[in-house]
């Protein structure tokens, strides 16, 4: 069966963005992208790049980990704000949202449905596993099916933020394996950690 596992940068203080959510390595950003952790990405996670990214780095590999995205309505606008669509057209995308009414690309579907409903059907379909990307809202919403956490841990604090999850996530305390790490030079951590059942 298909996994969901959430993909997500995150600082030291469990940060994902800043209070006002905007994308913490665009232009005015403050997140630093060093060149190993670039070319981590484009050698082990390749599908995770967006499409300006891997046209620009000529990234043309398919990746193995993913072929199916799934954001929230906040974190795909920020896209959209850049004029970027659907900045994975080499994945299937799905963004969630009951305010949006119409997709503004053709690629990208609109799922208004309950999200663990629509998550528990993508797990029994065939193909790679399921790339929560965010935000908050939504991994908060599906706190409960995430089977795998790969935090690229960033070597900073901001002191203030969006956090991994939503303060609307239940509260529900959860054991996670380690099950594979990498330590870059520039200080950034890639922690690979799989759900486990905590004992009674």
């Amino acid at each position: 069966m298909r996994k969901l596992v959430y993909y997500i940068a995150s600082t030291l203080d469990g940060f994902i963005a800043g209070p006002d959510g905007s994308d913490p390595t665009g232009p005015d950003g403050f997140w630093p992208v060093p060149e190993d952790y670039v070319q981590h990405l484009i050698t082990e996670y390749p599908e995770t790049l967006p499409a300006p990214a891997r046209a620009a780095l000529s990234v043309t590999a398919d990746g193995t980990h993913f072929d199916t995205v799934l954001e929230g309505r906040r974190s795909y606008e920020i896209g959209l704000r850049s004029g970027l669509t659907d900045a994975y057209p080499h994945l299937r995308h799905l963004v969630f949202s009951r305010t949006l009414s119409e997709s503004p690309d053709p690629a990208v579907e609109l799922v208004a449905d309950d999200p663990v409903d629509t998550v528990r059907q993508l797990k029994k379909q065939d193909g790679k596993d399921i790339w929560l990307i965010g935000g908050a809202e939504l991994a908060g919403a599906l706190y409960s099916e995430i089977d795998g956490l790969i935090v690229k841990l960033s070597p900073m604090t901001i002191g203030t933020g969006i956090p991994l999850f939503s303060h609307k996530a239940a509260f529900d305390p959860c054991g996670w394996e380690l099950t594979d790490h990498t330590v870059l030079k520039s200080g950034a951590v890639f922690l690979t950690y799989a759900r486990r059942i905590l004992a009674a």
